[in-house]
C-alpha cells in the first residue's frame, strides 16, 4: 500500500509539473485535457479501453452495471449535443460514459468499501485512469518537445541509417507497391496499438477479481514507464522523421519547405556532413528512440506466455508494427534498434525491482542501458564513420541488439520458478 501511495504522489508531481511547462508555452496540460473531457467532446482515446482494465477488480455484475453506466451516460451527452447542434468532430462523439464510469466507481470504493477491497477497487480505478492520462501525458510532451527544441539531428541519424541501408526508403516504396490494401491494414495496426495493449493486459489481470489481488508485474506497466521516460529522450535527441524531414511531411504537419530535400522513399540522402536543421514548431520531435517499436516490442514479449492466438497475435503486431514505422516514413531504421533495447533494459529493470535486485539483474540493467547509450552517442558523433564503413558498422549496431536481446531471455530464463520435480513412489515388496 506504501508502494501504490508514493506512486501516485509521484504521479500526481509528475503532472502538476508537466502542467505547469506546458502552459508557459501556450498549450493545455495533460490535467486540464482531462477534466475537461468530463463534458466536453473527447478525443479519440483509450477511455473505454480504460475502463475495461478498471473492470479486472469487478464482478460480473458489477462489470455490467459499470458498462451500461458508461453506455447510458455517452448516449445522453450524444443526445444533448445533438440537440444543441453542437460543433463535434466525427470520431469524437463518445467517451465521457467511460470516464464517468471511472470516476464513479472511484465514488464508490471511498464511500461503500472499506479495507483490502477498497483498496483492490481504487487500484483498478487508477490503472484505467492511468492509461487514459497516460495518452494526455503523451501528448503534451509532445506538444512540449515541438515548442522548445526548433532544431532537428535528422541529417545525423539519416547518415548514420546508411549502415542498415536506409531501411525506411526501402520499405516505403515496397509499402507503395502493395497499394490502399497494404496501406489501411499497416494504419489499422499502428493507430490501434493501444488496443493491443489492452486484449494483452485484459489477458494477464484476468484472474484479479477472483483472486483479489494484482499479478506482480504485467503490461501495463511496462508501457506506463516506456510512455513516462522516451518523451525525455526525445528532448534529448529530437528528430522528426524520414517522411518529415526528407520528405512532405503528413497529417498536416511538415512540409516541403522544411525538409532538408525531397527525397523520401524515391532517393536515399547522399553522404554529406550533417547538422542540426530548423523545423516547424508544431510537429513533434519523436523519433528517438521509437516508441511504436518499443511498445510493439512490450506487447511481444508479454504475450509469450499465452494462449497460441495471443502468441501469433503478438508477433503479428510486432511485425506489422516495424513495417508501418519504416513504410510510412515516421522512423529510421537505427530508430528501432534503440526503440527494442530500450524496452528491453526497462522490462528487465521492472522484473528485477519485483523479484530483489540482485547481481544477474543489475548487470542487465546496466548492461542495456550501456548499449543504449551507445547507440545514441554513435548515432550522434560517428555518422560519417557508420556511413562510410556500412559493412562493419551495420553489423555491430544489429550486434549490439541481439546481444541484448539474448543477455535478457538468458537472464530472466532463470529467474521463472521451475516446477519441482514430481518424486515418484518406489514400488514396495509384496507382501506374502
Amino acid at each position: 500500500m506504501l508502494l501504490w501511495a508514493t506512486a501516485g504522489l509521484v504521479a500526481l508531481g509528475f503532472l502538476i509539473a508537466l502542467e505547469i511547462v506546458a502552459r508557459r508555452h501556450g498549450v493545455p496540460g495533460p490535467i486540464t485535457a482531462q477534466a475537461r473531457e468530463v463534458i466536453f467532446a473527447p478525443k479519440p482515446g483509450p477511455l473505454y479501453g480504460g475502463l475495461a482494465l478498471m473492470m479486472v477488480v469487478l464482478t460480473w455484475r458489477q462489470r455490467f452495471i459499470a458498462a451500461a453506466f458508461a453506455v447510458g451516460v455517452d448516449v445522453v451527452f450524444v443526445l444533448v449535443r445533438w440537440a444543441v447542434d453542437a460543433d463535434v468532430p466525427e470520431d469524437q462523439y463518445f467517451g465521457n460514459g467511460a470516464l464517468w464510469a471511472m470516476l464513479g466507481c472511484a465514488v464508490v470504493a471511498i464511500t461503500r468499501r472499506t479495507g483490502k477491497e477498497r483498496v483492490l477497487m481504487l487500484k483498478g480505478v487508477g490503472l484505467g485512469l492511468l492509461l487514459v492520462t497516460g495518452r494526455k501525458t503523451g501528448d503534451t510532451w509532445l506538444l512540449i518537445t515541438s515548442k522548445t527544441r526548433p532544431t532537428v539531428l535528422d541529417p545525423y541519424v539519416a547518415m548514420a541509417d546508411h549502415a542498415l541501408g536506409s531501411p525506411s526508403w526501402l520499405a516505403g516504396r515496397i509499402l507503395r507497391a502493395t497499394g490502399p490494401v497494404g496501406t489501411h491494414v499497416l494504419d489499422l495496426v499502428y493507430a490501434q496499438l493501444a488496443v493491443a495493449a489492452v486484449v494483452v493486459a485484459l489477458y494477464q489481470l484476468r484472474k484479479v477479481a477472483a483472486e483479489r489481488r494484482f499479478p506482480r508485474h504485467h503490461l501495463v506497466r511496462t508501457f506506463l514507464v516506456i510512455g513516462l521516460l522516451g518523451p525525455g529522450i526525445y528532448m534529448l535527441f529530437p528528430v522528426v522523421g524520414p517522411i518529415f524531414a526528407y520528405g512532405p511531411g503528413t497529417s498536416g504537419t511538415g512540409g516541403v519547405e522544411w525538409a532538408v530535400a525531397d527525397l523520401w522513399p524515391h532517393t536515399p540522402p547522399p553522404l554529406d556532413v550533417p547538422h542540426p536543421v530548423p523545423y516547424d514548431g508544431i510537429t513533434p520531435r519523436n523519433c528517438m528512440p521509437s516508441l511504436h517499436t518499443a511498445w510493439a516490442t512490450a506487447i511481444f514479449i508479454h504475450s509469450r506466455k499465452g494462449p497460441r492466438v495471443l502468441r501469433w497475435a503478438g508477433a503479428f503486431w510486432l511485425v506489422a508494427t516495424v513495417g508501418a514505422t519504416l513504410g510510412f516514413g515516421y522512423h529510421y531504421g537505427v530508430d528501432l534498434v534503440a526503440g527494442v533495447v530500450f524496452t528491453l533494459t526497462v522490462e528487465g529493470a521492472l522484473r528485477a525491482f519485483d523479484r530483489g535486485w540482485d547481481r544477474s539483474g543489475i548487470q542487465l540493467v546496466a548492461y542495456g542501458t550501456a548499449v543504449f547509450a551507445a547507440l545514441l552517442v554513435s548515432y550522434r558523433w560517428l555518422p560519417m564513420e557508420m556511413a562510410a564503413h556500412p559493412w562493419v558498422a551495420g553489423p555491430l549496431v544489429l550486434l549490439s541488439m541481439v546481444s541484448v536481446i539474448y543477455g535478457y531471455v538468458r537472464t530472466t530464463r532463470t529467474w521463472e520458478p521451475r516446477a519441482a520435480p514430481v518424486l515418484r513412489a518406489k514400488p514396495q515388496p509384496e507382501l506374502v
